[in-house]
């Protein structure tokens, strides 16, 4: 792709998301991009949608807007059960893609859709992790790859989130075949993928869960011990039950703590590192904060994507580094349900939580995660 051409992109889904964050993102990169066409099951809403916005290209069926508009790039903004799908259909039509969170609702899901990429330079998947193109998560990357604050020891990976019981009075939400988890797949997916993005990939985890205080057949609160394969240990709380909300990382290191504190996004001022005692003048500290403050958002990495578009590379977010997270997740459902630590290795296509967060067996994911039953056996 020239980069002197504009991007021709579609968008596939016109719930708030795409209102809120996506076209805003897309207007934000003035003349890199041009949006073509909108489609959405409900005519009445993808009108609205691209009256506001000004797209010309309105449709009711995607296989239609792929035949008719040829977008390079389509951005999906689906209920998570048609993600794979929305993704594979737009791959085989030659677009690249960029798709919200949960990439897929299962990591088989995940690997039919890596399937059908062109490894030999695209077009890819990406999927939607804003939080780690913030300035502030990019110096730390650049610190942690340089050993400057020396090794990581120990980390905190906190969603504290609120939603209350009408929340969930959306059809797909808080169901295994529609949302495919509860907080842990759908909230703490983002902060889960920041820190494993910059500390690495997990060795075993051990969790528990439970559904406490909503009516859905998910949990709605999941708390886990993660060995990452440095040797740090970290310890992760998701939460929809949290009346003052924050998202909340923290990362011990040999020389340093880096903390943030944020709720759905942050800037510089969000961060804080605090040197160890013995390091009070240290100069890899004293390079915090950054000259630059690129906020974490949806256009921070889809210019990212652009990009990568341009040079024929595979974009961040994709591929296995893609996948990192709804890996761990994987790991935390079959070890809250089963009652076992979890090794990564172990979530190979034999094991049933490959093709499934609940197992294959909601009615025991059900009844562990009320305790109306003393079995782990899924």
């Amino acid at each position: 792709m020239s980069p002197t051409s504009r991007t021709r992109v579609a968008v596939i889904g016109s719930g708030a998301i795409t209102g809120y964050r996506h076209l805003p993102a897309l207007a934000a990169l003035g003349d890199r991009v041009d949006v073509v066409a909108l489609a959405d099951l409900d005519a009445s809403r993808v009108a609205a949608t691209a009256d506001e916005w000004g797209i010309p290209g309105r449709y009711t069926d995607s296989g239609a807007l792929l035949g008719a508009e040829s977008p390079d790039l389509v951005i999906v903004c689906t209920p998570p059960a048609a993600h794979k799908d929305a993704v594979i259909e737009a791959l085989r039509a030659g677009a690249w893609v960029w798709c919200e969170k949960p990439p897929a609702l299962s990591l088989a899901e995940y690997d039919e859709v890596c399937s059908h990429e062109d490894a030999a330079g695209g077009p890819f998947a990406s999927y939607v992790f804003q939080h780690r193109f913030g300035s502030g998560a990019e110096r730390l990357r650049r610190h942690l790859a340089e050993g400057t604050l020396g090794r990581p020891l120990v980390g905190v990976c906190n969603t504290l989130w609120f939603r209350d019981p009408s929340y969930f009075e959306v059809p797909w939400r808080g169901r295994w075949d529609t949302e495919g988890g509860g907080p842990s797949m759908g909230h703490g997916i983002h902060q889960m993928d920041l820190m494993l993005s910059l500390l690495g990939d997990w060795s075993e985890v051990t969790a528990v869960m439970s559904t406490t205080a909503r009516t859905t057949e998910t949990e709605d609160v999941s708390m886990a011990i993660v060995r990452l394969e440095s040797g740090a240990t970290v310890s992760v709380a998701n939460s929809l039950l949290s009346p003052r909300q924050t998202s909340y990382l923290r990362f011990d290191l040999e020389h340093a703590t880096v903390e943030l504190e944020h709720l759905y996004g942050y800037d510089n001022g969000h961060w804080r590192w605090t040197p160890a005692p013995h390091l009070r003048d240290d100069a890899a500290v004293a390079d915090w904060p950054p000259v630059e403050d690129e906020p974490s958002s949806h256009k921070a990495q889809l210019t990212s994507l652009l990009d990568a578009m341009e040079r024929g590379e595979r974009p961040r977010a994709s591929g296995a580094d893609g996948r990192r997270s709804l890996e761990l997740i994987t790991g935390m459902y079959r070890s809250a349900l089963t009652g076992t630590t979890v090794r990564r290795r172990d979530l190979t296509p034999d094991d049933a939580f490959y093709h499934a967060m609940n197992g294959g067996d909601a009615a025991t994911a059900a009844a562990v995660l009320t305790r109306t039953e003393e079995t782990h056996d899924v």
